[in-house]
């Protein structure tokens, strides 16, 4: 067996952090095609955001279920079954001659993505142990970062000197190479007791998450009140009110809520939730900030966002040092501080030298590794081997919220003041205000995950301090 020559830490890291770039990477990139895909296709910017908002719903719907199907199929399986849906529907995307036909691509490809990132996780948690989980979420943060920063230089790049369709067509050979690597040497995991599959757990959440995924989308384009986004939003918040109900009370649920009672993993899972709602908010936001206020093309602006990624890594590096000294609880609060001071800083700063910004992005990414890293390995400290899977979901699904959260929020702000106002002459003109109190937005809600994380007990992750604890004394 190829799988028993290589280590598996190795193995596992390295087809995940493959996988994880490509689809993380593919949501950036794709927002700076949409343009020319609807300059293609002849169609309004209105109905191609549909090709955004159809992934994002079927990501939604498919997270619930992937814990089981990873539990009872076999982790390895399903996480290369969603490695070849991605990749197929990627190329498919690229050669889709119609509207419809892209959005309906791009929904399978939602499919893949919805398992890629649970289950992967889960089988990286697996494979390291308690003492060595800050090692692992060191590797979480590799596409965690880089992704979403090289997506709008790429993007720009593909789009401006080849074709829309290769922000498509890129993912291929990365889900080529990440399958067959795969498939040779990652080792399988299965539960010896999956139990059966939940369809009603299944059907509350995936319609309850993807009406949620919906509303927070569409909202600030749409506006907050209209009929259709109170109906879906509504909507999506009794089917999960129902979903909780059902699944505390079912003996085999699809969603293990009840893992929420551990109260490390319930505040690291909010932590997340409101940490990636702030960065990733902020992410977006910058590239529109430099792009419709500041007058950038998209390649400068890709280039001027990219140095988070930068700060990110070396954060990361010091992040698994300092972790086992200070535990998750100062260092998580210390460095969502730091976010909302960078964020302060970006609200305040006006024309100025984009070398300024590009500095304020690196320690942005600085900053905000030290909230990924100690908490991807906190969270999983009181969690065993069996659960790791449903709590991977449920983690996941709380982050993948969180980031839509963000980006609504943010844009509501923005829409809510006005980005362009009537210069002197009567010209319209950007008006940085919007973006800045968006910026400032941003920094309230890291102040919030920050107040969170002084709930965390040090104590409690003392199993994923162990190792570098003793080396230390």
């Amino acid at each position: 067996m190829f799988s028993d020559r290589l280590n598996p830490k190795v193995s596992v890291s390295v087809v995940f952090v493959a996988a994880m770039f490509m689809a993380i990477m593919d949501a950036t990139i794709v927002n700076v095609a949409l343009p020319s895909i609807g300059r293609d296709f002849g169609v309004a910017a209105d109905e191609v955001d549909a090709i955004v908002t159809g992934f994002l719903v079927s990501l939604a719907v498919f997270i619930p279920a992937s814990g089981w199907l990873g539990d009872r199929f076999g982790t390895k399986r399903i996480f290369l079954v969603a490695i070849v849906v991605f990749t197929a529907a990627s190329a498919l995307c690229g050669l889709a001659q119609s509207l419809d036909q892209l959005i309906g691509f791009r929904i399978l490809q939602g499919i893949g993505g919805g398992m890629l990132t649970p289950v992967g996780m889960a089988m990286l948690f697996r494979t390291f142990p308690p003492e060595e989980r800050v090692r692992a979420s060191s590797i979480l943060v590799v596409p965690t970062a880089f992704a979403p920063a090289i997506g709008p230089v790429l993007g720009g790049l593909l789009v401006t000197d080849v074709s829309w369709r290769w922000v498509f067509y890129v993912n291929v050979p990365i889900g080529v190479a990440a399958f067959v690597f795969g498939a040779l040497f990652v080792p399988e995991y299965r539960s010896a007791a999956p139990g059966r599959f939940d369809r009603l757990g299944f059907v509350l959440a995936g319609v309850g998450f993807g009406g949620l995924m919906y509303a927070l989308s569409e909202g600030p384009s749409h506006g907050w009140t209209s009929p259709e986004i109170i109906g879906v939003g509504l909507a999506g918040a009794v089917l999960l009110a129902l979903l909780t109900r059902v699944e505390l009370r079912a003996r085999q649920p699809m969603i293990h809520l009840r893992l929420l009672a551990e109260r490390l993993f319930r505040t690291t899972t909010v932590v997340m939730f409101l940490g990636t709602a702030a960065f990733l908010g902020t992410l977006y936001l910058a590239a529109l900030y430099f792009q419709d206020g500041l007058g950038t093309s998209a390649l400068v602006s890709g280039l001027s966002t990219f140095p988070e990624a930068l700060g990110v890594q070396v954060g990361a590096q010091i992040a698994t040092r300092v972790y086992p000294v200070v535990g998750p609880r100062r260092q998580i609060s210390t460095g969502l501080v730091g976010v909302a001071v960078t964020m302060v800083l970006l609200a305040f700063t006006g024309h100025g030298d984009l070398w300024w910004i590009r500095g304020i992005m690196v320690l942005l990414g600085m900053s905000m590794a030290q909230v990924f890293v100690p908490s991807q390995a906190a969270a999983f400290a009181q969690i065993s081997s069996a659960d790791t899977g449903q709590a991977s979901t449920l983690f996941n699904a709380a982050r993948q919220m969180g980031s839509a959260l963000g980006v609504a929020i943010l844009s509501s702000v923005i829409a809510a003041i006005g980005v362009v106002h009537l210069g002197s002459g009567g010209h319209p003109t950007s008006q940085l205000s919007a973006y800045h109190w968006a910026f400032a937005t941003a920094a309230g809600l890291a102040l919030i995950a920050a107040a969170v994380a002084q709930r965390i007990n040090d104590a409690d992750a003392a199993p994923t301090m162990r190792r570098r604890s003793r080396a230390v004394h």
